[in-house]
């Protein structure tokens, strides 16, 4: 688009202190304020009043047109748009109107409204619209036919008729379409309603390049199988692009939400008939194109809609604190990108874990002592009835700090613990996706159930050492046990000691947990596929039930195996030795001690963990052109304030005009040259 300048008119959602007014409108910049700015940049006096002049306003204030050789007609045509006087000059009067203007709701319409009302009169003449659409970049390609029928159905069959505001709206959101009818025409010299594959691909490139992202534009040609362009065809590609919003929300009815669902052409039809009337000519041309992009098989996801979505009309509604772009593109993603990322996500992992695991460590010493606590064998050895009770014992006789006792090491140990689970988790669900970034429930399991495997070299270790801390305060010995004294008496080979159940535990732990979360994310994310934090923390907390629950014998086989018994307490040998002798000594019951304490712990520890982990990710963001956190970007609606201006000076409404001047073209495709 070199040598063109894209003009925006667009609505804010946002105001000048980050919050709402009202939905949709912009809060008005303080008039003192204002004014001193208009006077910072004002270079004309007439009558000891200072005016600004387009050059002023639009090169200077909005810092476009800033080219030596820039076209002195079009910002000529742009600083009218302030001027209603028409005397060449902006007034504070007409600046601080303006601004006014851009906090409306339909800001959109009304700057391109004043961009056509050339004389000021508040009516848009034939004489007017004439003026300006000469001077874009479409009408000198594909000049526009100003003697057609629809010019008369709006100005009048004498063209003397002066259209208002809100016929003007209307007449603008038709004219756009009204010029690619004409193109058609103009290629079409034979009458026969037929042009080449070649015509259809230049009149898209130039009358509707707003609409193309470079998926479709790639693909022109090859959409309309080398053959010649039927009206028909050509009016459903059209109509196809301008409503891929709806054509979306076909895909999600017929979905019931999923994103990763295939659909066949029959059940979009069939969903689109009960939403909207998207024709089967529509419907063909989307899986012909879908297929042509990414080879969908007669079956589409979300993600084939998003490939050929336009791109100006969408935006991302998570903020970063970093934005950088570790490699271009996916073709330039290398082995060293790969470890790159695994080890971003294995610090951000560790962070995560480590917030998680402080969150909930009261609980699980809870759970971890009402566990060691065995019936049948130790005479006055109960000393906790149930999870309250032994919270309160452990406040009233240790102190409030008694709850964190093992927690350093607990620290030190989580880090890599948690870090090494989400990254081999993410490594995993990576490798098993399908080529269109699926994967199935197996799939999921198996990259949960690796998760689960792999931590277990730091979890061993550190559960046992937690564990001897966490039942240290149950033994009346006048003297403090700490990590190292527990280590030294372990040694290395100790320190694993339990591991089978640690695999026991851990694998399928990890193989319900991943899957179960990755589901509760899509059901619980907003119309838009976005996940809010509270959903996160939910879907944590969601799978941490099941998974926590449904291992907790595994979790106390192992605590019984690493606890170092005292006088007369039964030992145990191994998995199934401990198994056998808890269940015969205190019953099937006992593999379900601390079940309550287990859940309430690692439910919240991992809705926290993951919550944190997937906020890191998106506030701390780094493009490997790999595979996202679902739900962590939405593609919505995009309006002109989502592309804020940052200059200082740039307050109220003229926060979001020069976006607004930077691109029109996303709704109207009209282009004003930028240079002589």
């Amino acid at each position: 688009m070199s040598g063109i300048f894209p003009l925006v008119v667009g609505q804010n959602n946002d105001s000048e202190s980050g919050g709402l007014v009202g939905a949709g409108y912009l809060r008005r910049a303080n008039t003192d304020v204002l004014r001193e700015i208009f006077n910072e940049y004002a270079s004309a006096e007439r009558y000891n009043e200072k005016f600004m002049t387009a050059n002023d306003f639009v090169c200077k204030f909005l810092g476009l047109y800033t080219e030596a050789n820039a076209s002195l007609e079009s910002i000529k045509l742009l600083g009218g748009i302030l001027d209603t006087s028409k005397d060449g000059l902006i007034s504070f009067a007409e600046f601080s109107a303006f601004e006014g203007l851009l906090c409306v709701p339909d800001a959109l319409y009304r700057t391109a409204f004043q961009l056509f009302d050339t004389t000021g009169t508040g009516l848009v003449s034939f004489d007017e619209f004439r003026e300006v659409i000469k001077h874009t970049v479409l009408h000198k390609k594909i000049p526009f036919d100003f003697e057609s029928e629809f010019v008369k159905m709006y100005f009048g069959k004498d063209r003397k008729r002066e259209i208002t505001y809100h016929e003007f709206s209307q007449f603008l959101h038709d004219f756009h379409e009204e010029h690619a009818i004409q193109a058609f025409a103009s290629y079409n010299k034979d009458g026969s309603g037929f042009i080449t594959a070649l015509d259809f691909s230049d009149i898209m490139m130039s009358t509707k390049s707003h609409l193309l992202t470079s998926n479709v534009q790639d693909n022109l040609v090859a959409v309309s199988s080398g053959q010649k362009v039927s009206y028909p065809f050509f009016m459903a590609f059209n109509s196809l692009l301008t409503n891929m919003e709806l054509v979306k929300r076909i895909y999600l009815n017929a979905t019931q939400g999923s994103r990763t669902q295939e659909v066949t052409k029959e059940e979009f039809l069939h969903s689109s008939q009960m939403m909207s009337q998207i024709t089967p000519l529509e419907v063909e041309i989307l899986y012909h194109l879908t297929e042509l992009i990414s080879q969908s098989g007669g079956r589409i996801i979300y993600s084939d809609l998003e490939a050929i979505t336009p791109e100006q009309y969408m935006k991302v509604i998570t903020r970063k604190l970093t934005d950088i772009k570790a490699v271009e593109s996916p073709e330039q993603r290398s082995t060293f990108t790969a470890v790159l990322e695994s080890a971003y996500r294995f610090t951000l992992g560790a962070v995560a874990g480590a917030v998680g695991a402080t969150a909930v460590y009261p609980i699980d010493l809870v759970k971890t002592r009402l566990q060691n606590q065995r019936a049948g064998s130790y005479i006055g050895e109960l000393m906790y009835r149930n999870s309250f009770d032994c919270f309160k014992k452990v406040v009233r006789h240790e102190g409030v700090l008694g709850l964190y006792r093992g927690l350093v090491p607990q620290l030190v140990g989580v880090a890599p613990e948690k870090a090494i689970k989400l990254t081999m988790n993410d490594f995993m669900r990576d490798i098993l996706r399908d080529k269109k970034g699926n994967l199935t429930l197996n799939s999921e399991m198996l990259a949960g159930a690796c998760a689960g495997g792999s931590q277990v070299i730091f979890t061993n270790p550190l559960e046992i050492v937690k564990i001897r801390l966490q039942v240290a305060g149950e033994l009346a010995l006048g003297q403090k046990i700490g990590a190292v004294s527990v280590i030294k008496e372990l040694g290395f080979l100790g320190l694993y000691k339990g591991a089978r159940a640690c695999f026991l535990r851990d694998i399928p732990f990890s193989a319900i947990y991943f899957p179960v979360y990755a589901h509760s994310k899509t059901l619980l994310a907003d119309e838009n596929g976005y996940n809010s934090p509270m959903t996160l923390l939910v879907a944590g907390a969601m799978g941490g039930v099941p998974a926590a629950s449904l291992t907790t014998p595994a979790d106390v086989i192992k605590t019984r195996l690493q606890v170092a018994a005292r006088a007369g307490q039964t030992t145990y040998t191994g998995v199934i030795d401990a198994a056998r002798k808890i269940y015969k000594e205190e019953g099937f019951k006992a593999f379900w001690k601390g079940a309550p304490a287990r859940v309430f712990r690692s439910s919240p520890q991992f809705g926290v963990t993951l919550l944190t982990y997937e906020i890191l990710q998106r506030l701390f963001y780094v493009d490997f052109a790999g595979n996202r956190p679902q739900g962590s970007e939405a593609q919505m609606p995009m309006s002109a304030s989502d592309v804020k201006s940052t200059n200082p000076d740039h307050v109220g409404g003229y926060k979001v005009a020069a976006p607004m001047f930077r691109g029109i073209e996303s709704k109207f495709g009209l282009f004003l040259p930028r240079f002589q």
